[in-house]
């Protein structure tokens, strides 16, 4: 395990060199996401590591008033682009997710899909802590986090830990040496004291059909922003 750090990091994915067009589609959650914040009357959403722009476009289709945000150049200029070419209006930043550009309550909803566990364990907490400073009273988060239960993390190699909870992967062609913080439920219970779980935690596997013994699982959460007096 390498020497531990005060200062938290993240890493950009190089999205110019991704050639996956999962990337591309929209998660499944994206139908019921939009239904259900369109009839808590949700209009301004967050899409937090918008990657090449699926969330945005979907739910700017769909009526919301979207603001993309994505540490990666190629990332931002595909998410414009793409907006451009639907004549959706959207605003698209590039920047660090462990210091939002944005004032406080400022979103209605957020979506941070694959994203916000590509940190440290430091890093993660100030990202969640910068979340719930822009998320308004109430608002709402779909969110992923990689599971402890992750083959990667089970058999993975102690010299790439950063921390008990992160390690260094590679992510095929789109960077090498990306953290990945991992969960498991008593984690989530512990760091998402100041959210109410809309839904119980649930964790998703995904196999390698290559190699089934090798697989990835998820936990996917809908939280609410508590109101503090």
């Amino acid at each position: 395990m390498e020497e531990k750090s005060n200062v938290p990091i993240t890493k950009a994915w190089d999205w110019s060199k991704n050639t996956d067009n999962y990337w591309r589609i929209p998660c499944i959650e994206s139908a019921f996401l939009a239904e259900r914040w369109n009839a808590e009357d949700f209009n301004s959403l967050l899409d937090l590591g918008c990657g090449l722009g699926r969330h945005t476009v979907y739910m700017g289709k769909h009526g919301f008033k979207v603001t993309a945000f994505d540490l990666s150049d190629a990332a931002v200029e595909s998410t414009r682009n793409w907006a451009d070419k639907e004549n959706l209006t959207i605003e698209a930043y590039k920047g660090n997710m462990l210091s939002l550009p944005f004032q406080d309550n400022s979103f209605d909803s957020i979506i941070a899909y694959n994203v916000i566990y590509h940190t440290d364990t430091i890093g993660f907490k100030t990202i969640l802590n910068e979340i719930q400073r822009v998320l308004r009273p109430n608002g709402e988060m779909f969110l992923t986090l990689i599971s402890k239960s992750t083959w990667s993390f089970v058999h993975s190699d102690k010299a790439k830990m950063l921390d008990e909870n992160t390690l260094l992967r590679n992510e095929n062609e789109t960077g090498e040496d990306i953290p990945h913080f991992y969960v498991d439920i008593n984690d989530i219970k512990t760091l998402f004291t100041n959210f109410k779980f809309v839904r119980p935690p649930v964790e998703e596997h995904d196999y390698d059909m290559k190699d089934t013994n090798k697989y990835s699982a998820h936990w996917k959460l809908i939280v609410k922003k508590r109101y503090k007096l």
